[in-house]
């Protein structure tokens, strides 16, 4: 069977090849646009869904796979910033407080498709003002939901508590993903 990874995060890339996958990677165009009224913990799978449906036919050897994470703070989602100064006002948001990771990943052959949203909760020490500055200048946390990546700097400094998937929060719920993918290429 021949995977396709549909994401350019460096970090999905690393996740799947340390589970022993080999693919090959694509980017699609997808307008990540989803319906105002869709709560945010279903956010991360519609998105996911929308990005598969987006590509082409496939291949009866060929599976793809597509993955979206938001970030969510008392029932807001905090997206990737538009730049420094939205960074550091998601950081001082999430100074201190506990919030959600959802991500969601669907995986479709030829002939059928799933769909399915992992959530981890994390709960972040205070966040000071030098330290959000300090983390946004030499981490450049931009391309990131939440304006942070648990595997870094912030995560290591200032993450009190995880409850759930260390591998959801970075992006890819591996032990979801690992199940499924063997279930499509046992059939």
């Amino acid at each position: 069977m021949k995977i396709l990874l549909a994401s350019q995060s460096p970090r999905r890339k690393e996740l799947l090849s340390q589970l022993g996958f080999e693919f090959e990677t694509l980017s699609l165009e997808c307008d990540e646009v989803f319906p105002e009224n869709l709560p945010a913990e279903a956010v991360a799978g519609y998105l996911s869904e929308l990005k598969a449906n987006s590509y082409g036919t496939l291949e009866k050897d060929e599976i793809l796979i597509t993955a979206d994470t938001v970030v969510v703070l008392n029932g807001e989602i905090l997206g990737k910033p538009k730049g420094e100064a939205d960074a550091k006002v998601m950081l001082q948001k999430l100074s201190g407080k506990i919030h959600q990771v959802y991500t969601g990943i669907t995986v479709k052959n030829s002939e059928k498709k799933i769909t399915i949203t992992d959530v981890a909760n994390v709960e972040f020490d205070a966040i000071t003002n030098s330290e959000c500055e300090f983390y946004i200048k030499n981490y450049l946390p931009l391309d990131k939901a939440g304006s942070y990546g648990i595997q870094d700097w912030l995560g290591m400094a200032k993450i009190k508590k995880i409850e759930g998937s260390f591998y959801t929060i970075m992006g890819l719920p591996t032990h979801l993903l690992y199940s499924i993918l063997n279930d499509f290429q046992n059939k």
